[in-house]
């Protein structure tokens, strides 16, 4: 099925939600009801679209207070799909038992009967799905194949209405996953300029090159952008420290917004808060700093109005 023409007519800014706060982590303690709503209306008055990243409690508290609050969100719903092969290239670890990796199996088919599920409850909030994410590019820790990857496709697609995808780093489609863009319904792809050493000067062209090269090699594919954002602290740990401030990501984030806008290409600006549970236990560890705002809720730069105090 072609989504392209459904997908050209949802033009809306759109930002990836997790909520986690101070002392929540993922399988452990979740955000509340209340907080989740306090969340959501801070994101309404900004963006149209949310992705949420796993059939876990979390996601099923969202889309209940999108439901009984009767918001006007829309979300990209994600199953997180865990290791089903080893990975040496992994730097932070991507081996386990072969008892491991049996067990990630049948929790990821459990993952996609659970989106299955999600999908076909809440038809009128959910309008698009996601098998899976960053589970094929060569640095993951939570490596799939390219094979089991479709495989989940063909399943979610014939149990749901939505249109399905997967959520990758952008060079893997330019070769690894040329089979699977032929399966899913629209590409889904990341792009970090300052992951990959560009300072803001080139960041915005960065990220139109890694779009383009997707695009043009699929043509008649609608690409979404998934992931895209720019960090505001770094320990110096893969991301050089003078290259990440509020600043920066305030110019990165409205030259993203305008051109996404301008050019109807649905992006998902990564990420609406911060998450200190991420990461390393360093404080500056950066991948606890892409929000906009911070983790209590307070407006970054980027999102301050002008004057503001």
């Amino acid at each position: 099925m072609d989504y392209t023409e459904f997908f050209a007519v949802q033009k809306g800014l759109a930002v990836c939600y997790s909520g986690y706060r101070h002392g929540q982590r993922p399988g452990h303690l979740y955000p509340t009801y209340k907080q989740v709503k306090e969340d959501l209306l801070i994101i309404e008055k900004q963006w149209q679209y949310i992705r949420l990243y796993s059939c876990d409690a979390h996601s099923k508290t969202v889309l209940e207070v999108i439901k009984d609050e009767k918001m006007t969100l829309k979300v990209m719903l994600g199953a997180y799909i865990e290791a089903e092969e080893n990975n040496v290239n992994c730097p932070w670890g991507g081996s386990y038992a072969l008892e491991q990796l049996s067990k990630n199996k049948k929790r990821n088919l459990q993952q996609m009967d659970a989106l299955i599920t999600l999908a076909n409850t809440h038809p009128d909030i959910i309008f698009s799905l996601s098998v899976g994410n960053e589970a094929c590019v060569d640095w993951t820790d939570h490596l799939v194949s390219v094979e089991a990857v479709i495989s989940y496709v063909r399943y979610v697609k014939a149990g749901a209405k939505q249109p399905v995808t997967f959520c990758e780093n952008y060079a893997p489609w330019l070769d690894k996953l040329e089979q699977l863009a032929h399966e899913v319904d629209f590409i889904s792809i990341h792009t970090y300029p300052v992951w990959e050493h560009k300072t803001i000067h080139e960041g915005m062209e960065f990220t139109k090159q890694n779009y383009d090269n997707v695009a043009n090699k699929y043509p008649d594919k609608l690409v979404v952008i998934t992931e895209a954002g720019w960090a505001t602290e770094s320990n110096g740990y893969g991301i050089p420290q003078d290259n990440v401030n509020d600043d920066v990501q305030k110019i990165y984030y409205k030259a993203l917004s305008h051109w996404s806008t301008s050019q109807s290409i649905l992006t998902f600006v990564f990420e609406a808060f911060d998450e200190p549970w991420k990461g390393s236990d360093d404080p500056k560890e950066p991948e606890k700093h892409w929000g906009l705002y911070t983790v209590d809720r307070a407006p970054k730069l980027a999102m301050q109005p002008i004057g503001y105090k």
